[in-house]
């Protein structure tokens, strides 16, 4: 390092200008007078003795006087603790601002993109760590590996979970006894696919498959966004997929989060004259306040609808508006899905109850 850099780096660590030069200068010099530091730098011989003064204030230096003002250095022990401590500054403040660009500070209705993976797999841990309600993912087997002890801990906190395992030919697959307790239900795809984490309708966690080119990710804090993935994993990582695992029994009332499924199963049933009684937990379109209500299914009405189908409808064909009408203490409630704005009540999780065939 020459002159001109140690000065600068210097001047970086809160030496002037020409205290940083007059250092610089009496460190080449060993013990010089003032005048021949000043001649040694660019400092003006006015100048010279205060900013020999201020260097010895702040320990860098010691003056005394023989015939004339006269400085040395000290033991620079001192400074090297200074720069060191400044250089401890200036790493941290760089591995902090990496971190935060890495990973920006989610804030309402916010998408934000990221650089690595890794920065979306701590992102879906710490959401799946904190799920109250659903969970949908898409991942590979290695991703759900890393994900399994955050998931058996929302498994046991009751939240629900649509866990879709994505692979190439050459990947193993999850056995039933590794998936069991982490998972509602599983299906397989043997397609390789983005990683994707949907958690309580609100918050998304995308990346491009191992295979793609670009490595970056999507975070998202929104429901209208998330709804978008969330058809994505409906239609591509769910709908024609083989089960692979679940906790339903003949015996286990069905529990639907989605309204869609719940009105698919539903049709045929009341077609037939069933009477089907249900519990609707979710919450008021209006005021957002909670509500759990059980009651009768007394009716279904959704975009193209035809009461009395025998058969399940498509998927696709519910993808309009959709409404299920619950009869409950003697009153009558619109019940819509995910996003419901003209239905009295947003239905977060649905279970029959009963079925009768009267």
């Amino acid at each position: 390092m020459d002159d001109d850099e140690l000065t600068e780096v210097l001047e970086d660590a809160g030496l002037s200008p020409y205290q940083a030069e007059a250092y610089v200068a009496l460190l080449g010099l060993g013990t010089a007078s003032a005048t021949d530091i000043a001649d040694a730098s660019e400092v003006p011989d006015p100048r010279i003795y205060d900013v020999l003064r201020d260097l010895e204030s702040k320990g860098y230096i010691e003056t005394f006087q023989q015939d004339s003002l006269t400085a040395r250095a000290h033991d620079p022990q001192g400074v090297l603790e200074n720069l060191r401590s400044q250089s401890s500054k200036y790493l941290d403040a760089a591995s902090d601002i990496e971190e935060r660009w890495n990973e920006p500070e989610m804030t309402d209705h916010e998408v934000s993109i990221v650089k690595r993976f890794d920065t979306v797999l701590k992102r879906a841990k710490e959401l799946i760590s904190s799920a109250e309600q659903q969970i949908q993912l898409g991942v590979d087997t290695e991703q759900f590996r890393a994900l399994r002890s955050e998931l058996a801990a929302a498994h046991d906190r009751g939240v629900n979970i649509k866990l879709s395992i994505c692979t190439t030919p050459d990947d193993d697959i999850p056995d039933g006894a590794e998936i069991e307790g982490t998972c509602t239900e599983a299906r397989h795809r043997d397609i390789p696919s983005p990683f994707l984490v949907l958690v309580d309708r609100r918050w998304t966690c995308f990346a491009p498959h191992q295979q793609s080119v670009n490595e970056y990710g999507v975070l998202v804090n929104d429901r209208t966004h998330t709804y978008l993935f969330h058809w994505f994993f409906l239609t591509c990582l769910w709908e024609i997929w083989e089960t692979v695992y679940t906790i339903r029994t003949p015996e286990t009332p069905t529990t639907y989060v989605d309204l869609r499924h719940a009105v698919r199963d539903l049709e045929p049933i009341l077609g037939k004259g069933a009477t089907v009684q249900a519990r609707v937990q979710g919450y008021e379109t209006e005021t957002k306040e909670p509500v759990d209500l059980t009651g009768r299914v007394v009716d279904i009405d959704y975009t193209g609808s035809s009461m009395g189908r025998q058969e399940p409808v498509p998927l696709a064909q519910l993808a309009g508006r959709i409404t299920l009408t619950l009869e409950a203490d003697g009153e009558v409630y619109d019940i819509g899905g995910w996003g419901a704005v003209l239905e009295t009540i947003e239905a977060t999780e649905i279970t029959i109850t009963d079925v009768r065939y009267d």
